[in-house]
């Protein structure tokens, strides 16, 4: 359900306000813990990527139906913000095959031929809305779009150490890549996404205005959408879970390469020293927030320093 929120407030604060419980669940997940920490095969994760390219064909589609719809049409930008055609260059590159051929790649006709559950769930939830309540779709937009402006720049850059990809040319990264507001083709800083994040949450405002029926709608919508992506994250771990015990690494695609590593022990008290640090380092920036160009710099130089206690506690 719900979180209970004072609804005479803008929509864009009702909607982070109402959707904090789902949001958690979502980010805890362990299908999330997975992409996020990079430990999906290169396989598993095109997988990933293809899921979300067929859920934005479907919400972007819908989207464009109802361009004029007075709720939807202040948010509506696609120049801006759509995101399928990146999903389709990310995983063709990814794959090492042209554009125009990804759909007939085996892994892609293997998700088609057996869909999760979580992708059918999904894509047929939009559809529903787009042919009977349209407006609810902005709800979507908020979770989806607004998600990808934020979170979304944190996994872009461990998703680049994990599968070896380039951040500076954004090759296999054009998902995560978005223009400057009222620039198209210009790279948008973390500073230019906050300015977009605050365009996107001014036009729902508009769009919905004081109706609060309407934004009891969408907040309720909003928390599906958050179920419908912990579906998908559970798409992940079925898919992890298979490969496991089927695919032999010789089987990976191009760029996956497992090596064998020593395992390491560490003393319980250097562990929980380390893991003290960690919390009041995370503690701290949150607090100071990863907010700018700067805030970025922080979030690098933290993961530096996080390594540089492992290695010392090996020491």
């Amino acid at each position: 359900m719900p979180t209970a929120v004072d609804l005479s407030l803008p929509l864009s604060e009702i909607l982070h306000k109402g959707t904090l419980a789902a949001h958690e669940e979502v980010e805890h997940s362990a299908g999330a813990h997975a992409l996020i920490s990079g430990e999906l095969k290169r396989e598993e994760y095109v997988q990933f990527l293809m899921m979300l390219w067929h859920i934005y064909d479907a919400f972007e589609e819908a989207l464009e139906r109802h361009a004029s719809h007075p709720v939807l049409q202040p948010t509506h930008n696609p120049t801006l913000l759509a995101r399928r055609d990146a999903l389709g260059a990310d995983i063709s590159y990814l794959l090492e095959v042209p554009e125009t051929s990804w759909q007939s790649h085996p892994l892609h006709l293997a998700l088609r031929t057996s869909p999760p559950a979580g992708l059918d769930a999904y894509t047929s939830r939009i559809r529903t809305l787009s042919e009977s309540n349209p407006a609810r779709l902005l709800a979507h937009s908020y979770v989806r779009y607004l998600g990808d402006l934020s979170g979304g720049q944190f996994i872009r850059h461990r998703l680049a150490k994990a599968y070896s990809l380039d951040e500076q040319t954004g090759s296999g990264l054009a998902f995560y890549h978005f223009s400057q507001l009222g620039a198209a083709g210009a790279s948008a800083s973390i500073g230019d996404m906050r300015k977009i994040k605050g365009w996107f949450k001014a036009g729902m405002d508009a769009g919905v205005n004081d109706n609060d029926a309407l934004k009891e709608e969408i907040l309720e919508e909003a928390n599906i959408a958050f179920q419908l992506n912990n579906g998908l994250f559970k798409a992940i771990e079925a898919f992890t879970a298979a490969h496991a015990s089927t695919v032999p690494a010789s089987k990976e695609l191009p760029g996956v390469i497992e090596h064998p590593q020593e395992e390491k022990t560490y003393p319980l008290a250097t562990v929980v020293s380390v893991i003290a640090a960690i919390c009041l380092a995370h503690f701290l920036l949150v607090v100071g927030g990863f907010t700018g160009d700067k805030g970025y710099a922080k979030l690098l130089a933290f993961e530096q320093w996080v390594g540089s206690l492992w290695v010392h506690a090996s020491e």
